[in-house]
């Protein structure tokens, strides 16, 4: 039995290695991510998570495990920005504001799948065109739902929280380790 982390993002890896999961392959699907009409962002991030864990390949008993972050204001879903204007603009919607940070988890094992979703609450400062300005300069906004990333520099820029930090950053651990477990794959320690 392999565990393959459907997912390119560092940032999975270090969370897992957290509690002492380490893929044996890393295997990110190539899905089409855009949210369909009037799709709210809940049913939107746990639909993408469990398109992304069927799209990996993977040998008869080989657990596999997807996951998917949105930032959601209100009704709407800020995902990836395309570019550093798009990020502006979303860093602007969410100055002093509240947004919730969805985070859905798929893992899958032959055809049972096990999928948890936790919806976490972040206030952002507002933010002065100094800031707006400085934080986009650090470039650490691609590829962030949203255009930030809590865990760098736009921690900052993060006064308050509810719910769970590695969620927001893109793997609950808690949960990610139920899902795991029940997929057998054993957390802090070594697979036989």
């Amino acid at each position: 039995m392999a565990f393959i982390l459907g997912s390119g993002s560092p940032r999975r890896r270090e969370l897992l290695a957290q509690i002492g999961v380490v893929p044996d392959d890393i295997r990110p699907p190539d899905i089409d991510e855009d949210p369909h009409a009037a799709e709210l962002p809940r049913p939107y991030c746990q639909r993408i998570t469990r398109e992304k864990v069927a799209a990996v390949q993977a040998a008869p008993g080989d657990v596999v495990l997807c996951a998917d972050t949105t930032v959601a204001l209100g009704r709407r879903i800020l995902g990836k920005p395309a570019d550093r204007a798009e990020a502006e603009a979303f860093l602007r919607l969410l100055s002093g504001r509240r947004h919730r940070v969805i985070t859905a988890v798929a893992v899958r094992r032959d055809a049972q799948l096990w999928q948890r979703d936790v919806v976490s609450t972040v206030r952002m400062k507002v933010l002065s065109e100094a800031e707006i300005t400085g934080y986009l300069d650090t470039d650490d906004w691609p590829g962030k739902a949203g255009g930030y990333a809590i865990q760098g520099p736009a921690g900052a820029l993060i006064p308050w929280i509810s719910g769970s930090f590695t969620g927001i950053v893109g793997l609950p651990l808690a949960e990610t380790a139920g899902l795991l477990q029940a997929a057998g794959i054993p957390i802090y320690g070594e697979r036989a």
